[in-house]
């Protein structure tokens, strides 16, 4: 978009594409799932205008990023890495952050790690999960690596996404053995309101490019982070940060999220918490 600089970064040793604008106090947004900087193109411009550097970064695994093989790549602590190294490299001490989605969960992740380098933080749709020392997440939806990218190729990149983008089904998500999509190859799907065919191209291009595996390892390295994240089981997240959720949000929806974030154990997990719903179904891309 019309003036935004984009420039590749060297991080934890993988070449990072940033999406910049403006002067000031460093925002540093982070993506999800099936997204890419290009989801804070609104955001970024403004920001800026506001007196803010708004940074975008694809993480690893995305666009223009590096996205390396191995599913142990994307474990928490190789992400947040690499968001401590891009700090470093901008010289940075702390920075705002504001996260969506998958973005949300490593910002999480971020601040349980390295509290001190994060100023604020403003998270969108995915509340903090505490790490249970009994049960691990097991997360088995995309565990087969090709399989969903193969169904992703028959049914075509640009009607995945447009039936990701539009949803607004209350959660849980479901996903059907052999069409975890839930579409035929010759649906017919509308673009919500907010979301131009063009935008819609952007994207489109970038994951026809890259490929969804990168994104779908996100999951598949769930229970890595459970591993990992041992020493901080019961570890409040002391950092300042607001929530803010849609009432259709399929997270928000799903079966134990609204207890935990209305009964007090949100709060008592993140002790600066504000919190904030809205009727608009989730954030926007």
């Amino acid at each position: 978009m019309e003036g935004i600089d984009h420039r590749i970064v060297s991080v934890n040793g993988t070449k990072m594409h940033i999406a910049e604008k403006g002067q000031g106090p460093v925002v540093l947004f982070l993506h999800g799932f099936p997204e890419l900087w290009y989801s804070w193109r609104h955001q970024i411009h403004a920001l800026s205008s506001l007196g803010y550097h708004a940074v975008a970064a694809y993480l690893r695994g995305f666009g223009d990023t590096e996205a390396p093989a191995s599913i142990t790549s994307y474990t928490c602590d190789h992400i947040v890495n690499d968001l401590i190294a891009l700090m470093d490299s901008l010289g940075l001490e702390q920075v705002f952050l504001v996260a969506h989605d998958w973005g949300t969960i490593m910002g999480w992740y971020l601040c349980l790690f390295k509290p001190e380098r994060v100023k604020a933080f403003v998270c969108l749709s995915v509340p903090f999960a505490p790490r249970s020392p009994q049960m691990k997440p097991m997360d088995r939806i995309f565990q087969a690596p090709g399989e969903i990218e193969a169904e992703i190729a028959e049914i075509g990149t640009a009607n995945v996404l447009k039936t990701i983008f539009s949803i607004r089904k209350p959660g849980p998500p479901c996903f059907p053995k052999g069409n975890a999509f839930g579409i035929s190859t010759n649906a017919s799907i509308s673009l919500p309101s907010w979301l131009s065919e063009d935008e819609l191209t952007y994207y489109v291009t970038k994951f026809d490019q890259k490929g969804f595996t990168g994104g779908l390892n996100y999951h598949r390295a769930i229970d890595q982070n459970w591993e990992v994240t041992e020493k901080w089981t019961g570890v409040q997240v002391k950092v300042p940060m607001k929530f803010i959720v849609g009432d259709l949000d399929m997270v928000y929806t799903t079966l134990g999220t609204k207890e935990y974030i209305h009964n007090g154990d949100f709060k008592k997990d993140v002790p600066f918490l504000e919190r904030r719903c809205d009727g608009r179904g989730g954030a926007r891309h």
